[in-house]
């Protein structure tokens, strides 16, 4: 067979059928053809690459190229939506959403307040039968987000494939449960988070343990580790889209279009989130001024920084900060963002602090988004963050001992 023939032949059929009008005349294939190559030729080049790891210690880059090879390997952003913004919008809408049953648990603080805990415990785990052993993961999800979000959903199914235990810890008020005390949450104050972890190894004191945190959780979960170095019962951490510098995040944040898109919808999403529990709120804030609030800025100012005690925003954003207590982390953390984050803007990654950490190794990858990461021509199941994220956590559980003696 002459295919060469066979390839005109059909070329010339191909542009007999497809017409689109163009200026009054019918666009050909090879037209078609040519912007699907040139396009083609750009991802290839310019948007599929391989991400950047940042790390100083080389034991630890061997172990991740050994046990999380995916940090190693070319990330292939969905070819018709690989742009930052894009991913971030696209992505609560087109991942799927794993079934997962609860088992609700609900814990008091020290100061009359409570936490409520989503465990998904497991019990059906060949891998690890024994509950006293099995393998614990905490997850933390983002600023207003609980248990129910589809990045948590799809952490917990990569951790069910695994054999392994979660929990998900939702932030006061968040959660549908009531507020006790006037008193929410932020990035900068771990109390909430140490009772948690605290409980959490209580429980099952005899088995392995390790925490995610995605967005703020993944700040609150980094400045935790600041705060308590190498004196916490978590072997060790994976962080997804942490804003490092907070100030930095704001200012990106509160450009035109990026206000448009997430600042505005976010703060009608904290103001929501504290309308339910206005009446206990009342007696410390002045809380029509807080519903006008416009931006994340303005909210912060009126409400977040007021009820934690800070002299000004400022001093709270700098609290807030990880990028500020990076050098202080004392057990092994992996943290993936995009340099394409308008939450956390690629300049503002830490990365020279990170090599002054041997405990540290970041991940970054030219395209992703805010926890986006999508890949796949239709990418409903499994994302890049997905893929380290299963990786790392088995890495850590069957092959920890191997860095942790560094």
């Amino acid at each position: 067979m002459d295919w060469q023939v066979l390839t005109r032949e059909l070329s010339l059929y191909l542009e007999s059928q497809v017409r689109v009008g163009f200026f009054g005349s019918g666009v050909g294939l090879s037209l078609v053809l040519g912007f699907g190559v040139a396009y083609a030729c750009y991802y290839l080049n310019s948007i599929a690459k391989k991400p950047q790891l940042v790390a100083s210690n080389d034991r630890f880059c061997r172990f991740l190229e050994e046990y999380c090879p995916v940090v190693t390997e070319t990330y292939y952003p969905t070819i018709w939506c690989w742009e930052g913004r894009v991913q971030t919008l696209l992505r609560p809408f087109i991942t799927s959403r794993p079934q997962v049953q609860y088992r609700n648990e609900l814990i008091k603080t020290a100061d009359g307040g409570q936490i409520s805990l989503d465990w998904f415990d497991n019990n059906d785990s060949s891998y690890y039968p024994d509950a006293s052993t099995r393998p614990t993961v905490l997850l933390l999800p983002g600023l207003t987000g609980t248990s129910k979000e589809s990045y948590i959903l799809h952490m917990i199914h990569q951790s069910e494939t695994l054999g392994y235990r979660c929990v998900v810890f939702n932030n006061r008020g968040i959660a549908g449960e009531e507020l006790l005390t006037p008193r929410t949450y932020c990035a900068a104050n771990t109390e909430d988070l140490e009772t948690v972890i605290h409980h959490v190894h209580s429980l099952h004191p005899s088995a392995p343990f390790m925490a995610a945190g995605v967005s703020m959780g993944g700040m609150l979960l980094l400045n935790y580790l600041g705060k308590t170095g190498r004196d916490t019962p978590l072997m060790a951490a994976a962080i997804f889209s942490a804003g490092w510098n907070v100030f930095e995040s704001i200012e990106s944040l509160e450009k035109p279009l990026n206000w448009l898109l997430f600042n505005y919808y976010l703060t009608t999403c904290l103001q929501s989130s504290i309308s339910r529990h206005r009446q206990m709120l009342e007696k410390l804030f002045d809380m029509d001024l807080v519903m006008k609030a416009r931006t994340i800025r303005e909210f912060d100012k009126q409400f977040t920084s007021v009820m934690f005690g800070y002299r000004s925003i400022d001093d709270y954003y700098e609290d807030a900060s990880p990028c500020r207590k990076l050098k202080s982390v004392g057990i092994p953390v992996l943290c993936l963002n995009s340099v394409d984050d308008v939450f956390s803007p690629g300049h503002a990654i830490p990365v020279e602090t990170a090599k002054q950490n041997a405990n540290v190794a970041l991940v970054l990858t030219s395209c992703g988004g805010h926890i986006g990461f999508l890949e796949g021509i239709w990418p409903r199941k499994c994302t890049y963050m997905d893929r380290v994220f299963k990786q790392f956590v088995q890495a850590v559980f069957e092959h920890g001992n191997k860095i942790f003696s560094m």
